[in-house]
């Protein structure tokens, strides 16, 4: 699994530089807003992939075998699942077809192809445990309250 690719093929846009609509109301664009904060900001994120790495199951090698969904696009159809309240029925719908979600997933116009399969996505993002969301959630926290200039919580 990889936190995500490191070169960039043509007709991809880096995270930071995705568009999401500003005016839209709906919460996906809220949302997709937050990811990208904390992808943007380098010490999050270093924090955040800290964290996620954790999910990676001890016994898998890394090395061997078909390669599994970067980290990126676990926390990514992750904190869309857990905060849109959706089964993984409108999570596929969603990862296959809305384009804001796909470019944030590191999709490209040559991507279009690429199929999120149901099974792919139940195997994936369940590595999203209770204890590895919590870690998350205090990071995430932490960094609302830096962006507010508020007081740090305590640990």
């Amino acid at each position: 699994m990889r936190v995500i690719k490191n070169e960039q093929r043509l007709g991809e846009v880096d995270v930071s530089h995705v568009k999401i609509d500003a005016k839209s109301r709906d919460d996906i664009p809220q949302i997709l807003r937050g990811i990208q904060y904390l992808y943007s900001n380098e010490e999050i994120h270093d924090r955040l992939f800290s964290a996620l790495e954790k999910a990676i199951p001890s016994d898998v090698d890394k090395t061997n075998g078909r390669p599994g969904m970067s980290l990126w696009k676990i926390f990514v159809l992750g904190i869309l699942r857990l905060n849109l309240n959706c089964d993984y029925d409108r999570l596929q719908e969603l990862a296959n077809q809305h384009k804001t979600i796909r470019e944030m997933l590191g999709h490209g116009i040559f991507d279009e192809g690429y199929y999120y399969e149901l099974q792919t996505l139940k195997d994936n993002v369940c590595l999203l445990t209770p204890e590895v969301l919590d870690e998350i959630n205090q990071i995430v926290v932490n960094a609302g309250y830096k962006l507010l200039k508020k007081k740090k919580l305590p640990p």
